[in-house]
């Protein structure tokens, strides 16, 4: 089960999360966002973790830019990006960039949108609807993904908190979401916006693995 770790900006604090080996840490690259970033901070992240940027409608030149400057390793899309953009911007990424799409969930949504992404990104995050393009902390109803027919892994996210391990623990076993591969945390983590409470994420890690 991979843990990707969003919304990081803090120095000292990625500092204190790296101890705890998440599979991918993410840094906010959209300006509306509390938890924007323009670069990295000065840290030495493990060549174990995987640095994700997360774009929202961007272009794709500068998603180019931002990603050969700060040495990404993935991408993540949260906004109206569509099939074409996803496999244009896959093509023209100079390194092995991880793409993943984000969708917004609510109980009416059609599973049937995430079907021209099948082959053009490497994973599907499913976050909660909200007014805002990630980052509300609430949680959506996760029996709505037993609809989602497709054979690409997705990461699970919204509002999730180290309260949610039990719940976790019996959606991952039931047959329906062998496809999820990933727990995306952020806000349910967080002292601040940016600013991540590291003890609790110790004691989800330790409780959901």
């Amino acid at each position: 089960m991979k843990i990707k770790v969003c919304g990081m900006r803090d120095a000292e604090n990625i500092s204190e999360l790296i101890k705890l080996k998440p599979d991918y840490i993410g840094f906010i690259f959209y300006e509306k966002s509390k938890r924007f970033v323009t670069s990295l901070p000065k840290v030495e992240i493990p060549s174990e973790i995987k640095k994700v940027g997360v774009f929202v409608n961007e272009t794709i030149d500068e998603i180019i830019e931002i990603a050969d400057k700060n040495k990404l390793e993935a991408i993540q899309l949260h906004g109206n990006e569509s099939p074409k953009y996803c496999e244009e911007l896959k093509v023209l990424l100079i390194r092995n960039v991880e793409i993943f799409k984000a969708f917004p969930i609510d109980d009416n949504f059609d599973f049937s949108i995430t079907e021209d992404y099948q082959k053009v990104c490497d994973y599907l995050l499913f976050d909660t609807k909200g007014k805002e393009y990630g980052g509300n902390g609430i949680k959506f109803n996760w029996q709505v993904l037993d609809n989602y027919k497709g054979e690409l892994p997705y990461l699970l996210s919204g509002g999730i908190t180290k309260n949610d391990v039990q719940a976790l623990l019996l959606f991952l076993n039931r047959q329906e979401s062998k496809k999820c591969i990933g727990i995306d945390i952020n806000s349910g983590f967080e002292i601040e916006p940016a600013m991540k409470n590291i003890a609790n994420i110790k004691e989800f890690k330790q409780n959901l693995l």
